[in-house]
């Protein structure tokens, strides 16, 4: 629009000048020419950009994630463009969240279907041998023992797969509350004391009495509990699990150490996911108490990493911020 009133000005001022009929004509000929010519242009270059958005929407179907565009920095088209991209970033982000919690419960009911095949089928069986007529009172007992042990460990599980998902989904509320952590794990160790005895594990804590931390005081010793009960079990006797920690003003460093079994390389990046389980676990486990430390640690504000190798132990480092 602006050059076509500049081609006009133009051709006004130089008919005003010339004032002979034959120019005039040939102005107003060449003026009627390039307003044509531009108006050319002008579509061709509108329906390049309508043809490049077009493909553009249509390459959106068949990507998994967002293809790039090509800039349109112009006028009206270059909004429209502008535009278009952010509502098809919403929609595929929209789609992204729902495809993943669609796949999230789709992964936890395989996981609670798995880990609950094994008790039943036990329950199930003990179950038959307890009609059994012939079974003793003696092996009655027995069997019945067996079959509260199943249902405690799948009630245990249940609770816990509830706990972790509602941690995974930022729905469990904590109460933060300022924790002296030497006396924090000093009572969580109680319990660990003698299974490290019975263990003949050396058990160490180094914490400095001045250290204060804000924390829900009941789910962050659910966290370090998890994470030195994994520490005791896989230490041989003769060994030692220590439990040390150092505060500044950035941050509180936790650090929980062995120096057992340690854990492959291949299966260290997977330790603190749900229901994975290293070559070294025992038999009981499930795989869900340092998924569960990591996930309540996050909610902290936290993070935890870990360091090992194999036959020589394994360090836990947890920051809180």
């Amino acid at each position: 629009m602006k050059l076509r009133i500049g081609i006009v000005a133009t051709a006004i001022v130089l008919c005003i000048l010339l004032r002979k009929p034959c120019l005039i004509a040939v102005v107003l000929a060449a003026v009627l020419i390039i307003i044509l010519a531009a108006d050319i242009i002008e579509k061709r270059k509108i329906k390049k950009q309508t043809d490049e958005l077009i493909s553009y929407i249509t390459r959106v179907q068949d990507y998994s994630s967002l293809p790039e565009m090509q800039k349109i920095s112009e006028g009206n088209m270059g909004i429209l463009q502008s535009e278009i991209y952010k509502v098809i970033t919403i929609l595929l982000e929209q789609y992204s969240s729902e495809h993943n919690q669609k796949k999230y419960m789709s992964d936890m009911m395989s996981d609670i279907s798995h880990q609950f095949k094994t008790p039943l089928t036990a329950i199930s069986l003990m179950n038959e041998l307890l009609m059994n007529e012939t079974v003793s009172d003696e092996q009655r007992m027995e069997y019945a023992g067996k079959i509260d042990a199943q249902i405690n460990k799948m009630t245990w599980l249940l609770k816990s797969l509830l706990t972790l998902s509602q941690l995974e989904a930022g729905v469990l509320e904590m109460k933060p509350e300022k924790a002296e952590l030497n006396k924090l794990i000093n009572e969580l160790s109680e319990p660990f004391l003698i299974m490290a005895e019975v263990a003949e594990v050396e058990y160490i804590v180094s914490i400095p009495e001045e250290i204060v931390i804000m924390a829900d005081v009941h789910w962050f010793k659910e966290a370090l509990s998890n994470i030195i009960k994994n520490c005791i079990e896989h230490t041989n006797a003769g060994g030692y699990v220590k439990i040390s920690a150092s505060q500044n003003n950035l941050h509180t460093t936790i650090i929980i150490e062995d120096n057992g079994k340690g854990i492959d390389k291949e299966h260290l990046p997977h330790i603190f996911e749900r229901f994975y389980k290293a070559g070294n676990s025992s038999h009981d486990s499930v795989g869900i108490g340092l998924a569960m430390a990591r996930q309540i640690i996050r909610v902290h504000d936290g993070k935890i990493e870990a360091e090992s190798e194999v036959g020589k132990g394994t360090k836990f480092t947890i920051s809180l911020y």
